[in-house]
């Protein structure tokens, strides 16, 4: 699913009837308002957003995509207006994928979207699927965690911890980090939460618990 963030029901209609033609689903969405309620239901697959909006603009919603762990790893493509220098570099400091400007060609606007969503999956692969720590295996696909061969149930923020830990074998992590960055920007309780994660995780994890290590004053590392 594509969804197409434009006010000009015209460009948006184009957009999302050659989308369609091109084999992609698509969703016409008008402003920052819908754009919200839109993520709420489903998560496309990338986002093609003018900047030029009623209300928010462009560039406040992608700051805010930015900052949702639930929203952030969603590409985006920025629409702007033909010469707008300073809002393609801001964009992309951002965390915009690409840009596209007005007057675009459909068959350009195809060849963006082709190329941002084979380099996003291709980052996807090359992110470690299977993760071997000690007693620990980790398989992201599957979701599933074994301790000494044997299954250990894990709830999706205690995945997500470990998960990180393992990624970044013995480096230290702060709670402020993992707060950041598994329970997002907008998160406002106190760092002791990550505390109340870890002390759970490694009562599950058994004898392998062990392995991760208070780091007093700072956050956790996972040794050997």
């Amino acid at each position: 699913m594509i969804y197409c963030v434009e006010d000009d029901a015209n460009i948006r209609e184009l957009v999302a009837y050659t989308l369609q033609t091109m084999g992609f689903e698509a969703k016409e969405i008008e402003d920052g308002k819908a754009l919200k309620k839109a993520l709420a239901v489903e998560l496309p697959e990338l986002i093609l957003l003018d900047i030029m909006l009623p209300g928010e603009d462009g560039l406040t919603l992608l700051k805010q995509l930015k900052a949702d762990t639930l929203t952030r790893n969603i590409p985006v493509i920025m629409v702007t207006a033909k010469g707008a220098e300073y809002d393609k570099v801001i964009g992309l400091d951002l965390g915009a994928d690409d840009y596209v400007s007005k007057p675009f060609g459909m068959m350009e606007l195809i060849s963006r979207v082709k190329a941002v969503l084979r380099r996003v999956e291709r980052q996807r692969d090359e992110r470690p699927q299977k993760v071997v720590h000690g007693a620990i295996e980790m398989d992201v696909k599957k979701h599933e965690i074994l301790v000494n061969g044997e299954p250990v149930q894990l709830t999706l923020k205690e995945f997500e911890l470990l998960r990180r830990l393992l990624e970044h074998p013995n480096i230290v992590l702060t709670r402020s980090q993992l707060l950041e960055e598994i329970w997002g920007y907008d998160f406002d309780g106190e760092t002791r939460t990550v505390d109340v994660h870890i002390r759970t995780l490694r009562q599950k994890l058994g004898t392998a618990g062990d392995m991760i290590e208070t780091v007093r004053g700072v956050g956790y590392r996972i040794s050997e």
